[in-house]
């Protein structure tokens, strides 16, 4: 008997609650079945339903927003579709676990980790705080976060990216499940680091017989860790076969080969000097974070998430900055930005940033923006579409007419390949793909000058990141914005950067031309990085 059977399922949402017009169909007919051990992969493109039918296992769905009109979900033999609170509440976290594919919006911010890995551990296990925090610091190590001591204390937004990830897979691997539902888990982590955490769930399943359900849009995951997959195609899964058989034989549908042929990037663009003329230059920038501690709260250190890093943006090209998860990437981008305090001095366009005042920095914030990691994080869930790209002309351009904006914001979503008629639709409507359409569409609204680019690809499927990729050289092209690309995906970055530099514990350590940093790498590190990303075995 299998340990998960998913028969004929379908998931319906309703736009207008209480009327039968408008309903959303998220999942039409999907079926697969995993056993125990064993690892299964659900891939397709971004909004093909893969998510939808993995949070449906735990009925984790906005209901009654979200149901069910048909469809089966057994575990064990047991129908979960229609069952009791109180017994999907003793399965979810013990006997089925499930990491999510965006852990900013899954932790909660009001709480330090370590709490909250600790609470999974009181409730299905009964283990008192102490023991609870004990285990919590064990399972933090398990999961290689660099400093699980003192991170343990530590609050979401405290983490990067890469650490919140690693946080939600000890989370969920806290209780022993029988079941893991893993929901794109690497899609925050740099490649060295996605080796680790396939190897940790690896090494687990064999100890345990831990069967994992991999949903994922990453083919190279897939061709690693799974024995099985099915291929999941408007609401549908439309093809299955063993893993072997999928990549080694011609696949029977069209859709498939699409999957496998986008895996290849795009071709690369030139490579360019270091710009004479720059519009954006940093020199000796400097973020510390003080480590606290005792009754007091007293310094005992600092965190030096960027220690002395210098870089220049050349007017309408792309700077890229790849490292490792924690090596201070994002962080940079902050700063540069002025969205959070550094040491050091930034220039835009001949103007020393640092000695303005917040109010004095307005004017220039329609200039300067950034697209951020997590798509569904930034949007806010209250507003639409429209008033969402709308907000920063409210802002900056405030004499246009409500009409003006929504023909603007029509054009715009136009422009990133969006429909205008879904302008009125919340972001929870969208698929991650059209999410990070709608980030970009409410920053070039304002013809920016300088988009920072964080991780903009991360959470995307091959086929939407080539895509989005081909979006951004378009829109530079046409409008001549320069992007700071912060990326840990070294085949996203070899296709837009024009220049790199390399990031490790907050320094640069190495710089470039992107064709010659990609060609012959200097340093150990970079090479480590470069083999991982393009290395095909």
């Amino acid at each position: 008997m299998s340990l998960l059977t998913i028969d004929k399922l379908a998931v319906t949402f309703r736009q207008d609650p209480g009327a039968d017009s408008g309903d959303v169909e998220g999942v039409v007919d999907a079926s697969l079945d995993i056993g125990r051990g064993e690892t299964v992969a659900l891939v397709g493109e971004s909004g093909s339903g893969k998510s939808v039918t993995g949070l449906s296992v735990l009925q984790l769905l906005p209901y009654p927003t979200a149901h069910h009109p048909r469809g089966s979900i057994r575990f064990e033999g047991e129908e979960l579709l229609g069952a009791a609170e109180s017994r999907l509440r003793a399965i979810r976290g013990d006997r089925i676990a499930m990491i999510f594919q965006e852990p900013m919006s899954s932790l909660n911010p009001l709480h330090t980790v370590g709490r909250q890995i600790a609470e999974t551990l009181i409730l299905h296990q009964g283990l008192d705080r102490s023991r609870a925090y004990t285990r919590a610091l064990e399972l933090l190590s398990d999961v290689q976060l660099i400093d699980p001591v003192t991170q343990i204390d530590a609050w979401p937004h405290e983490l990067s990216g890469g650490e919140r990830q690693r946080v939600m897979i000890a989370m969920a691997l806290a209780n022993a499940p029988d079941l893991l539902i893993a929901d794109e888990p690497t899609t925050a982590l740099d490649v060295t680091t996605q080796s680790e955490i396939l190897q940790l769930l690896m090494d687990l399943q064999a100890d345990s017989g831990l069967a994992i359900l991999l949903i994922t849009h990453d083919l190279r995951l897939v061709r690693a860790i799974a024995s099985r997959v099915f291929v999941m195609h408007e609401g549908r899964t439309v093809e299955s076969a063993s893993t072997e058989a999928l990549f080694t034989s011609a696949a029977r549908r069209p859709y498939t080969r699409s999957l496998l042929q986008s895996e290849l990037p795009p071709p690369p663009v030139p490579a360019s000097p270091t710009p004479d003329s720059p519009l954006m230059t940093a020199r000796d920038l400097r973020v510390w974070f003080p480590i606290r501690g005792g009754l007091l709260r007293r310094t005992r250190g600092h965190v030096r998430a960027v220690d002395g890093v210098s870089f220049a943006v050349a007017p309408g090209q792309t700077l890229g900055i790849v490292g490792e998860s924690g090596s201070g990437k994002s962080t940079l981008a902050l700063s540069a930005l002025r969205l959070i305090s550094s040491d050091g001095s930034i220039q835009f366009a001949g103007t020393p940033l640092q000695a303005l005042t917040a109010k004095e920095m307005r004017p220039l914030r329609s200039q300067l923006q950034i697209v951020f990691q997590d798509p569904y994080g930034s949007l806010s869930p209250r507003l639409s579409a429209l008033q969402i790209i709308e907000e920063g002309l409210r802002v900056h351009e405030g004499t246009m007419t409500a009409s003006q904006r929504r023909e603007r914001v029509a054009d715009v979503m136009t422009e990133v390949g969006l429909d205008p008629q879904t302008m009125d639709r919340y972001p929870h409507e969208f698929s991650g793909g059209q999410r990070q359409r709608l980030a970009l569409a409410r920053v070039i609204i304002l013809r920016t000058r300088l988009v920072i680019l964080d991780e903009p690809t991360s959470a995307l499927d091959r086929t939407v990141q080539v895509q989005i990729v081909h979006l951004l050289r378009d829109l530079q092209t046409r409008h001549g914005i320069s992007f700071l690309f912060i990326s840990h995906d070294l085949r996203v970055m070899r296709a837009l950067a024009h220049y790199v530099m390399v990031m490790q514990d907050g320094v640069i350590v190495e710089h470039g031309a992107a064709g010659d940093l990609f060609a012959a790498p200097r340093t150990d590190y970079t090479r480590a990085l470069v083999t991982a990303a393009f290395d095909e075995h």
